[in-house]
């Protein structure tokens, strides 16, 4: 990915990592849209960085999906980056109420159908520019399930089979496609405890070392910080190390 001269669109960009690659991106000189569903928390980002831009989006509602694409085609039609970053998560306990699905229906439509249905709903325009980037963001909880956030976990999976199709099926057009994959990043995702929490990542280090990489590796398809690879690999190339990797990540968690 080159990393200068772009128009980039980030959902979920007034906070956490989304917050973080947005300043990144405006601070190298490229124009960055930020979207997202609290105006409050955008208006507080683009306040701190002058010259960014924001738009609100509802990423769980199709309707405004569209409506928001059809916006973005029309104010920002040199569009050529975007990163799907947008996410919830929420822990389940498929033993106390197995027949309670809003959590996991939730998370379904705003982690994997609403990066799928905001890709479908730009692809066109990203087609019309000379290069073009798609940046889906995944999980280290991708390769590695947390079984506390299964509906989480499963979504983040899925983008990462997502990825790799759109990928292939784009690979002779002007638009490259590539996975970014968190670790445990210092953010508030599942409350103020994860912001806090010494054994995750801080967050600036984590952009730090994305952009080092994006810059160092202009063709990577996938951006891993080193944190991440206990994860990403854990299953390569024993199976039997990733159950047994599998085990003791989930019991740790859960003490």
């Amino acid at each position: 990915m080159k990393t200068i001269g772009n128009t980039i669109l980030i959902t979920g960009g007034g906070s956490g990592i989304g917050r973080g690659l947005a300043e990144a991106f405006h601070r190298l000189g490229n124009q960055v849209i930020i979207a997202g569903r609290g105006q409050k928390t955008l208006d507080e980002t683009t306040a701190a960085n002058p010259g960014m831009k924001s738009l609100t989006l509802d990423i769980s509602d199709p309707k405004s999906i569209q409506s928001f694409a059809e916006k973005i085609m029309k104010d920002y039609p040199s569009l050529n980056v975007l990163i799907n970053m947008a996410g919830i998560m929420q822990p389940e306990n498929l033993l106390e109420k197995p027949g309670d699905l809003s959590a996991a229906e939730k998370t379904i439509t705003t982690n994997l159908l609403g990066p799928i249905r905001l890709t479908a709903a730009l692809l066109p325009l990203l087609r019309k520019q000379p290069r073009a980037t798609i940046m889906n963001v995944s999980s280290g909880l991708a390769f590695v399930p947390l079984a506390m956030t299964p509906t989480y976990c499963a979504t983040k999976s899925a983008i990462h089979s997502y990825t790799q199709s759109l990928r292939y099926q784009l690979k002779a057009t002007n638009v490259e496609v590539i996975e970014l994959i968190p670790p445990y990043v210092q953010t508030t995702l599942m409350g103020d405890q994860q912001a806090n929490d010494p054994n995750a990542m801080p967050l600036k280090e984590f952009i730090t070392e994305v952009m080092d990489l994006l810059q160092s590796q202009p063709t990577a398809k996938e951006i891993c910080v080193k944190y991440v690879y206990p994860l990403r690999y854990a299953g390569e190339p024993d199976q039997k190390k990733y159950d047994a990797f599998f085990q003791q990540f989930n019991d740790a968690m859960h003490k």
